[in-house]
């Protein structure tokens, strides 16, 4: 019987990677984590997820002391931007949380091997310098910011930037152009447009944030409208040069028309992000990516390779954090022997916008495909927290099929969505009718009483609206 270092070695120690590190410790299992940063927590805690919401709250409270929602409830200031120590906060978050997950490394008995790990064959990979074999190997490399081809992104200047260096701006841009219309420009974009900046969104498709209900992408739409984004959808662009501290970018209809130039002193690129695979070795082991460089694995996440296992953003599905997070138990417990499952039909997507956006489940378009639906949206301005709280925009939209009430889909947009769609996760986790949702009981005065209002309104008796 060979002998292994460990029963298994993790690659890569974001979300999907130090979640399946940890899980598969609890379970008995010795266990090691390679990871080239010089801390843990991958893209999502380092340059990512956790950062980017440090900017957002944050610029919240500037947009709300400078523009008049706290003098709309009596309270009177004049602020002045410390953007050197907003940046602090967010740094101090992040250094905070990333040494959370090194003691829990170390309460949980897990070795961090510092490196690039790279595969000699499916039980032996190189770290650095040094060799480890593992009896399991879990592929959780994550993803990079997808590049926009003839646009050059130096981050250490500032004019042309990714996510990484759109949080890391010295100054305030007086005019950024956000390329895409998606969660991480958006969120991004509304950052700078809260602290000063003139921002104008590029998008190549006819609608902002792409796989979203489409009435949530036509008022998420109006609402960044309203806040001072402009948007140009339909919209490619052909090219960018820069010349000093100003970028000059060129663009067109998508369908094909006149060119048109636009000036700005930053240009955020932000139009995807695609998986890390290369450099793993992968073709030592026999095995290849699919068309859109994704590792393909099956139920269980295990590939082709029998003694290979993949997570997160490296195999199909969205790239999200909490993807990744349950795909990293569910490999972690089908290694040990257990099953581990995770239901893809019900994961939450969310824009940490202001208001924050959120669904989960079928679009109506997509329910209307399966067969008849009955919808129904409940307004947050007829919703006595939200407007006691001075946030009006926004609805909750409630998907259930005809026949069986079975809630298909929830869609959100409020100050509070991210949190709210918890409610909407387990209720159709368990199989939820919209009738189990109206009947069960929200406390008042809170946002979550819309979720309620929307299923009331699937079965046409809101009481409220």
């Amino acid at each position: 019987m060979a002998e292994f270092d460990y029963d298994v070695l993790v690659i890569g120690a974001g979300p999907g990677g130090y979640v399946a590190a940890i899980r598969a410790a609890q379970l008995g299992l010795k266990v090691a984590c390679a990871e080239s940063r010089e801390t843990l927590g991958g893209t999502c805690l380092n340059v990512g997820c956790i950062p980017s919401k440090a900017m957002l709250h944050a610029s919240e409270y500037f947009d709300a002391a400078a523009n008049g929602a706290m003098a709309d409830m009596g309270i009177d200031v004049a602020p002045k931007l410390n953007l050197p120590k907003m940046h602090d906060q967010r740094l101090d978050a992040v250094g905070g949380l990333t040494k959370g997950i090194e003691f829990l490394f170390k309460k949980n008995k897990v070795d961090w091997k510092k490196g690039r790990a790279s595969f000699v064959d499916a039980n032996t990979v190189t770290v650095g310098d040094a060799t480890v074999t593992a009896k399991n190997i879990v592929i959780a490399t994550g993803s990079s910011v997808t590049p926009l081809p003839g646009i050059d992104v130096d981050n250490d200047k500032g004019v042309v930037v990714d996510s990484t260096g759109a949080l890391e701006l010295g100054k305030v841009p007086k005019h950024m152009v956000v390329i895409g219309g998606g969660v991480i420009g958006l969120e991004l974009g509304s950052v700078w447009r809260r602290l000063g900046a003139e921002v104008t969104c590029v998008e190549f498709l006819d609608q902002i944030l792409p796989g979203m209900d489409e009435d949530v992408r036509k008022e998420s739409n109006k609402i960044f409208t309203k806040q001072g984004i402009t948007f140009k959808l339909g919209t490619k662009v052909t090219g960018c040069s820069v010349r000093g501290k100003t970028a000059s970018l060129t663009m067109e209809p998508s369908a094909g028309g006149e060119e048109e130039v636009m000036k700005a002193d930053c240009v955020l690129v932000s139009i995807g992000r695609r998986p890390n695979t290369d450099g793993l070795g992968l073709e030592n082991i026999g095995l290849g990516v699919n068309q859109r460089g994704q590792i393909e694995t099956d139920h269980s996440f295990c590939t082709k390779v029998p003694s290979v296992w993949a997570v997160g953003d490296v195999i199909p599905g969205p790239m999200l954090a909490h993807k990744a997070e349950d795909e990293g138990i569910a490999v972690a417990e089908n290694i040990a022997g257990q099953i581990g499952i995770v239901n893809h039909d019900v994961i939450p997507s969310v824009v940490y916008t202001m208001p924050e956006i959120a669904g989960v489940g079928l679009t109506e378009a997509q329910a209307k495909e399966r067969g008849a639906i009955k919808t129904s949206k409940f307004p947050m301005m007829a919703n006595s927290r939200a407007k006691t709280n001075h946030e009006p925009d926004g609805f909750v939209k409630v998907i259930a099929d005809a026949e069986t009430d079975r809630v298909l889909g929830v869609w959100a947009i409020a100050s509070v969505a991210g949190t709210m769609i918890a409610e909407a996760c387990i209720a159709m986790e368990f199989g939820a009718t919209s009738e189990d949702i109206a009947y069960t009981c929200h406390a008042h005065p809170t946002h979550a009483e819309a979720t309620k209002e929307a299923a009331m309104g699937v079965r046409g008796k809101p009481i409220h609206m």
